[in-house]
């Protein structure tokens, strides 16, 4: 089982990433924007980040690269998956500048999402 916080401000992406990764036997819990996803990186400690871009507060790159640089070591090295429609060469540079491990654009095929999942989790 791995524990995955999945952050994304589309309530409908959120409960289809809770489910598929639920019926596989894992661990989700989930954060709406930002902000909100950054404190559940340092609070809940999840073992895979899987973030989304286009938030409020804070976007994807900016909490991808507020995890890069935190204090705690162990937070500093969750393994981040940027999942996002934004799929420009651009936009896959600065997400995996920014610190993540892997970048997914939407859509995205859930079962290769969570081998990817499991994957970096080993890693972890």
């Amino acid at each position: 089982m791995v524990r995955v916080l999945a952050v994304d401000d589309d309530p409908i992406i959120l409960r289809l990433l809770q489910l598929n990764l639920e019926l596989e036997g894992h661990e989700v819990i989930t954060a709406a924007d930002g902000e909100a996803g950054l404190a559940a990186v340092r609070d809940e400690r999840p073992q895979v980040v899987l973030l989304d871009v286009m938030m409020p507060r804070m976007d994807g790159f900016e909490v991808c690269a507020a995890v890069r640089a935190d204090d705690d070591p162990d937070v500093a090295a969750t393994p981040i998956v940027i999942l996002s429609a934004k799929a420009q060469e651009a936009d896959v540079n600065a997400g995996l500048g920014a610190g993540a491990d892997a970048y997914v654009t939407k859509p995205f095929d859930p079962l290769e999402l969570i081998d990817l999942v499991v994957r970096l989790a080993g890693d972890a």
